[in-house]
């Protein structure tokens, strides 16, 4: 493709090379000088090994610069995750973003999928995960599902890997998953296995991400380090991104709270890449916001966003594949708080060229699952995602002897040959969004937005039928999840 041909597509950043060094620096110096607080035996010891001294408290271990370095020049800066039928699905790194749902959600907002009006606010069941992944396998700006709910039916010891087995059952798209230990992470692999055929198969095409997290401020659990470990030694993709929540477990400052949170995904990376250096890993940070009016966590204060750009004008500079949010408000319903709050995150998301981003459907401060608003983030990424394909200036769409010839013949361009040529693949047609007159619109109904979007989601639920998976992994995932149950079975509390 030419120069000309090459798209020009928005982008945007808040922080300068110089600094994402700044920024860089600071990090540095809080794991080199105050150190970060490793609770697991086998990733103190690793630390240890690798030359980090134990600081002035006695718990903490001071990481020196050349590990870090070593880590980032290590990680790949690109991997591909590929779908349950072992096909590309996503290649992570660069600027490149797709989209999915979020994970570990208590509440539901259900419609009862009658009226808009008949929402209940409830506890989150299994049904849920199941509903929201047949969802998202009929939504095409949806690339890769998490189980939106924490099921409250399950034994909670069970629920993540309940969770697992559901979403593969109900979506060929790629999943990314949660886990309360390397127990039942273990098990998800051993399914994934069984998918691919072999654990060579599954690394060379990588079905699942795991998502894990330290907890701030600067402290890594056993239970995080473990399955980051875990997810070294089988090549899983691992995000390990921690939660800093500003003005609480953070500094106040935007500056402050990414500096440490850039620190402890640092510090996880180097465990990582002791471990097994070139296994894939996800750079992020939940850069949560505490109101201090409210005291809740707020996922759409502009503090957030700003730290949120910064976080991935850092990936970008270390070039390592980002882990990302949008489509998510901390409104109570998808009303119109909800849609400005998804619609500015999603954006800000494809134009700094976030890669993995989830929580698409997320409302009340990542608390409640809506599927009516899993569906409006559906259309606003499919509009985003038009902008950001961006202006080509070749000649032809420059369009100079189009303007020339509808000139001279004193015409106009609804029915020239380059409108004709150009009007399928130039516009965007919305699915769920209205453009119709004021007459019209109330002739179809007057429908709102959530009324649109309730409509859509009974018709996507009731026609669209996920790829079936085979009955004998079927049963062998089942049996994989009878094995934990049985384990776990004396210690829970059934």
């Amino acid at each position: 493709m030419s120069p000309d041909e090459q798209p020009l597509t928005p982008q945007l950043r808040a922080l300068d090379e110089d600094g994402c060094q700044r920024i860089h620096a600071a990090a540095l110096r809080i794991l080199s000088e105050i150190g970060t607080e490793v609770l697991a035996p086998e990733g103190r010891q690793l630390l240890l090994a690798a030359g980090c001294a134990e600081a002035a408290d006695g718990r903490s271990l001071c990481i020196p610069d050349r590990l870090i370095a070593d880590a980032l020049a290590s990680a790949p800066s690109t991997f591909g995750v590929f779908d349950r039928d072992g096909q590309l699905a996503m290649e992570l790194g660069g600027r490149r973003s797709y989209f999915g749902t979020g994970s570990d959600l208590l509440f539901t907002l259900d419609g009862g999928y009658d009226a808009p009006s008949a929402a209940e606010h409830r506890r989150s069941v299994v049904d849920d995960v199941r509903r929201a992944a047949r969802l998202a396998d009929a939504l095409d700006n949806l690339d890769f599902v998490m189980s939106s709910a924490n099921p409250d039916d399950v034994p909670p010891r069970l629920a993540y890997l309940v969770s697992f087995r559901i979403m593969v059952e109900n979506t060929t798209k790629p999943l990314v998953c949660t886990a309360e230990s390397a127990v039942d992470l273990q098990a998800m692999w051993r399914m994934a296995v069984a998918l691919r055929g072999s654990d060579l198969a599954l690394r060379d095409r990588p079905y699942f991400i795991h998502y894990c997290e330290p907890l701030s401020p600067l402290r890594h659990t056993a239970e995080a380090v473990d399955k980051l470990l875990l997810c070294a030694e089988r090549a899983i993709p691992v995000v390990y991104s921690p939660a800093p929540m500003a003005g609480s477990t953070a500094p106040m400052t935007v500056a402050g709270h990414v500096a440490q949170g850039v620190a402890e995904c640092l510090a996880g990376l180097v465990l990582h890449q002791l471990r097994a250096p070139g296994a894939p890993f996800l750079f992020g940070m939940g850069p949560a916001v505490l109101d201090m009016r409210t005291a809740e966590c707020s996922y759409s204060a502009p503090e957030y966003f700003l730290a949120y750009l910064a976080v991935h004008d850092l990936a970008h500079h270390y070039d390592l594949p980002s882990w990302g949010y949008a489509g998510t408000s901390d409104a109570q319903l998808p009303d119109e708080q909800a849609s400005f709050e998804a619609g500015i995150q999603t954006a800000l998301s494809l134009m700094v060229g976030a890669n993995l981003n989830h929580d698409v459907g997320y409302l009340n401060f990542g608390k409640t699952g809506c599927l009516e608003m899993l569906v409006i983030c559906d259309e606003q990424i499919a509009m985003l995602r038009r902008v950001m394909r961006g202006i080509v200036l070749d000649d032809d769409q420059l369009a100079v002897e189009a303007v020339a010839d509808t000139t001279r013949k004193g015409g106009n361009f609804l029915s020239h040959p380059h409108t004709r040529k150009h009007v399928r693949t130039t516009q965007w047609r919305p699915q769920l969004s209205s453009r119709l007159g004021h007459a019209a619109w109330r002739q179809d109904g007057a429908l709102t937005l959530r009324e649109r979007a309730h409509q859509r989601v009974k018709t996507l639920l009731a026609d669209h039928e996920p790829a079936p998976l085979p009955a004998e992994l079927s049963q062998a995932l089942g049996e994989i999840v009878e094995e934990l149950r049985a384990e776990l079975e004396p210690q829970s509390d059934r």
